[in-house]
């Protein structure tokens, strides 16, 4: 399937992922902050990252309307990160996820693409809540969560026997 775009910004696209993106996917789900940040997804290949953007992004964005999608700058296509909404069996609202390269944090593009992400949820896919979940170490995660409106509600144990930091945010 190809990629297409889901939404743009001033400074970025975000859109589906394809198999030519697994080398970027690969390099993102195994930096160490990613790691650290959210999990080890077990990645080590081309040919798994080419899966899990098949089973994990391509299947969702054609069941649910909506996955994780690749940010990139729009001045030269560079792939800087994934941001977009996940459907947790864990959790009965639809939350924002993303990661980014460090080289591309602290410029704002992770709150610009989070922003049109809940601007999404609430305008295209008409969701009434979104929630979010942190690690509970991850406070530049906290930072842009409550920059972009959410607000902490609960630290809750999550499924791998850790506890995570628990958001949500009203949307109409």
């Amino acid at each position: 399937m190809p990629s297409q775009i889901i939404l743009s910004t001033p400074r970025l696209q975000l859109r589906t992922m394809d198999y030519k993106d697994a080398a970027f996917y690969l390099r993102l789900v195994n930096d160490p902050s990613f790691i650290h940040n959210i999990r080890d997804k077990g990645i080590r290949s081309l040919e798994d990252a080419i899966k899990a953007i098949q089973t994990g992004h391509q299947d969702v964005q054609e069941k649910m309307g909506f996955s994780l999608y690749l940010v990139e700058l729009k001045s030269d296509q560079q792939a800087i990160g994934l941001c977009g909404l996940v459907k947790r069996p864990e959790l009965e609202n639809i939350d924002i996820g993303y990661a980014y390269l460090p080289e591309f944090t602290g410029q704002g593009y992770a709150f610009e693409a989070g922003k049109a992400v809940v601007q999404f949820a609430q305008n295209t896919l008409r969701l009434d809540k979104l929630v979010a979940i942190t690690s509970l170490h991850n406070t530049a995660s906290e930072n842009l969560l409550l920059k972009m409106g959410f607000q902490i509600t609960a630290t809750i144990p999550w499924n791998d026997g850790s506890e995570v930091k628990f958001y949500s945010m009203t949307l109409n």
